[in-house]
This record gives C-alpha cells, sequence and structure tokens, in this order.
C-alpha cells in the first residue's frame, strides 16, 4: 500500500505557518502569496490550529469580522487532524473524507515534515490508477 511519504517525495516548498498572535490579515496575506488554501498556526514548534478559506469564509466574512482586528488563533480550526509518514494513502483519503477537510500537516515523531492536501491525494492516486491501466494493456496486448 501506498504511504504519504511516497506523496512528500514529490512535493516542493515549505509549509506556511504563522503565530496564533497574528492577525486573520496576516494569515491571509501568506496564503496568497503562498498560492496555498490553508497555514498552520503555530506556538514555537507546536501546531495549535489551522486556519483555512473556509475558516475565513465562515468565521470572518460572514460573520462581518474585521481581518485586519481577528487574531487567527480566534477563528482557526483545532483540534488539528494530522497525519504521519506511514499513514497510507487511503487511511488518509478516508479521514480527510469523513471529516470533510482539505489540508493536513504530517508528522514524523511530533516534527512537522509537510503538508498534504485532498487534491494531492486525487492526483497520487489517479496517477497510480493511469500506471496500473497502462501496465494491463501492455500485459494483454503482449499475449
Amino acid at each position: 500500500m501506498s504511504t504519504i511519504a511516497e506523496i512528500l517525495e514529490s512535493k516542493t516548498g515549505d509549509v506556511i505557518r504563522i503565530d496564533g498572535g497574528a492577525t486573520v490579515f496576516d494569515a491571509v496575506k501568506a496564503m496568497v502569496e503562498a498560492n496555498v488554501g490553508a497555514l498552520l498556526i503555530t506556538d514555537g514548534d507546536k501546531i495549535t490550529g489551522i486556519f483555512t478559506e473556509r475558516d475565513y469564509l465562515r468565521r470572518i466574512a460572514v460573520e462581518g469580522r474585521r481581518s485586519r482586528d481577528t487574531p487567527v488563533s480566534d477563528v482557526m480550526s483545532a483540534p488539528v487532524l494530522v497525519v504521519t509518514q506511514e499513514t497510507t494513502v487511503e487511511e488518509a483519503m478516508a479521514l480527510m473524507t469523513d471529516r470533510r477537510i482539505r489540508h493536513a500537516p504530517v508528522v514524523d515523531a511530533g516534527t512537522l515534515v509537510g503538508m498534504i492536501s485532498i487534491g494531492d491525494l486525487v492526483k497520487f492516486t489517479s496517477q497510480k490508477q493511469s500506471f496500473q491501466i497502462q501496465y494491463l494493456n501492455e500485459y494483454i496486448s503482449a499475449r
């Protein structure tokens, strides 16, 4: 079975994170600059939450809060679902689908090593299935 470690091998860049005392505006600006849909809220090396585009819509836009005045820690999602490098792609997809989340940090012995999205899982699964179909077609054609 394929694991999250295989997905991380093809990913580049650092996980975007911000301190919980930063404003929502600062968090959104960091997300836009990095072209990502989520960032982690940290206190030192500890993950305290995650802030996503969905959090912004639900807790800032709809509630009429001001992003420049609201600490991101007030509107982040917590606790955060984390996966490990040994988590299978199927397990991660099931967890994320069941909990209706699109991003999950990857930890190894408590240390952050990456971030995956549901899109990463779908892309990996699709590529793997395409390879298997190609292999089977070649096998059948060789007979």
